[in-house]
């Protein structure tokens, strides 16, 4: 089942960034470190593109995500124009301090008295912006909460008397258009729980992990997992929680525990796709949305 979600209060969040581009220098988008393609929203591109707003993405949560997956991240969006990519966890005070620096770098014709430097924070919900402008202003300012879409409006805040930060509320995109990126999405706790089934979501977990870091699931799971598939892996911790309910395996909750473990790092530190798989991802998929057009009758036949 594919996922979407698309809240009603998006729209007018999204209109009211397009108002607010006009009058600002530079974007500062944060991603999710362990999905930094599917936690982007495409439309943040296409207003500051529109505007030539350069862009300083910010690959927060880094401390959950493999390093090296990030480091290839890194690779791929520093190679893009106008734009400069910085992993770091929005936790650490220390982290937060380095993004003035790199706004300057970024707009190095603002940032005075007379020309502040005007940064806008963009990103999907519960990717860790309000956890950055309270990081960045050293006190409590935005609302935090691991929900997505606790941020509901704009707000702007005077970060020393040459730089400005508007934060702007989590924002997806109408239509996300490779399933998988729906339950990655998902699994990171990027989309409502009202939108998805969480077995479902686990199930799709669970086939990443076996293949990408089985070796991390047989430490945490205390097992051998190398004969598993997805459903047999949440069976196994099932099992070994004693998860039960009517005498039955309880998979909804092993699936919210299994899922928690994931979001905390408890498993470890782990990424859910690298630059070469979002390719090979996204090749696959057009080429089956290709080919189903093709099968499919045309009006004339």
């Amino acid at each position: 089942m594919a996922i979407q979600w698309f809240p009603g209060h998006m729209t007018s969040a999204k209109k009211k960034a397009e108002e607010t581009m006009e009058h600002i220098d530079m974007v500062i988008e944060v991603l999710d470190a362990r999905l930094p393609a599917a936690s982007h929203n495409p439309m943040i591109d296409e207003m500051r593109l529109f505007r030539q707003r350069p862009n300083l993405k910010i690959l927060n949560k880094a401390d959950l995500a493999d390093p090296a997956v990030t480091q290839a991240w890194l690779n791929h969006f520093n190679a893009q124009p106008n734009t400069k990519a910085v992993a770091l966890s929005c936790k650490k005070a220390g982290d937060a301090k380095k993004i003035p620096g790199l706004c300057k770098a970024l707009v190095p014709h603002r940032g005075t008295p007379l020309k502040p430097l005007r940064a806008m924070i963009m990103g999907i919900p519960n990717v860790g912006k309000s956890t950055l402008m309270n990081a960045l202003l050293n006190r409590r300012v935005a609302k935090v909460g691991d929900e997505p879409a606790v941020t509901k409006s704009q707000q702007r805040f005077e970060l020393n008397d040459s730089m400005t930060i508007t934060d702007t509320p989590g924002m997806m995109w109408p239509k996300i258009t490779y399933d998988s990126d729906g339950y990655m999405l998902a699994a990171c706790h990027a989309i409502g729980r009202n939108a998805v089934i969480e077995e479902d979501v686990a199930e799709f977990l669970a086939a990443n992990l076996l293949c990408n870091y089985p070796a991390l699931l047989n430490t945490r799971y205390k097992a051998d997992v190398s004969q598993l598939d997805s459903i047999g892996l949440l069976e196994l911790i099932a099992q070994k929680r004693a998860y039960k309910r009517d005498g039955f395996l309880d998979m909804e909750r092993t699936a919210m525990a299994f899922l928690t473990d994931f979001r905390s790092g408890a498993i470890g530190r782990i990424s859910l796709e690298t630059p070469q798989s979002r390719s090979e991802m996204m090749a696959q998929a057009d080429a089956a949305s290709a080919s189903k057009k093709a099968k499919s009758p045309s009006i004339e036949d």
